[in-house]
């Protein structure tokens, strides 16, 4: 078993807090194909988005993913743009699902029978129920939430996730930089997924494979 360390000292979790994008599956190319009918549908297809340039993206709010792709138009046009996203999003994910990572399924398996295991990403409300349909985890997941849902970013998240169900010391574990700071802001240490679409610095333990979680976290 490979501890976890945070601030200095070894850390026992009662929880696991997953990402979704980067960290549960890749949903980028089935993103890519619904935002750029939306970008022609709305008259913005003078410009184009690639699942590359969206594993740089994925993990922000929403809105600001919107302003990045679309840096010189108004916020109510962004909006609007929004709207039709989701929409064309959640028919594309529902009709084709994303890629759940190798081992991720049985892993969550796994981990729910020692542990809650718990969702929390900055998407739209939906997101993350279709991306549990597709994969078929809904019995092991405890409880999720995202910004759709709740109105606040990650780092309160976790700590709403925390106060709803009672937890004290959760792990978070997550793929980017913009987990690495929401933990840092929520006081909850990170296991970094190095297989996701970018890097954390001085995460509390890494991972290059979902499997790895289980040296970590169960006994």
């Amino acid at each position: 078993m490979r501890d976890i360390i945070y601030k200095g000292e070894k850390y026992i979790p009662d929880a696991v807090v997953f990402d979704v994008d980067g960290t549960i599956w890749d949903s980028t190319g089935v993103v890519e194909e619904a935002w750029n009918k939306a970008l022609v549908d709305t008259g913005f297809g003078y410009t184009q988005v690639t699942a590359q340039r969206l594993k740089g993206l994925f993990g922000l709010p929403m809105i600001e993913i919107m302003r990045d792709i679309l840096p010189d138009v108004d916020e109510k046009d962004l909006r609007r743009f929004e709207q039709v996203c989701n929409e064309y999003e959640e028919e594309y994910i529902l009709n084709k699902s994303g890629v759940p990572y190798e081992g991720i399924v049985e892993v969550i398996k796994k981990l729910s029978e020692k542990l809650p295991v718990i969702i929390v990403s900055n998407c739209q409300s939906g997101y993350i129920e279709l991306m549990m349909h597709h994969l078929g985890i809904e019995e092991y997941v405890t409880d999720y939430v995202c910004p759709g849902d709740s109105g606040l970013l990650k780092a309160d998240n976790i700590r709403l996730m925390c106060d709803n169900n009672g937890l004290e010391k959760p792990v978070y574990v997550g793929d980017t930089q913009m987990d690495g700071n929401a933990c840092e802001a929520a006081d909850v240490p990170i296991i970094f997924a190095t297989y996701g679409f970018g890097r954390i610095d001085n995460p509390a333990a890494s991972i290059d494979s979902p499997e790895e979680l289980l040296e970590i976290l169960l006994d």
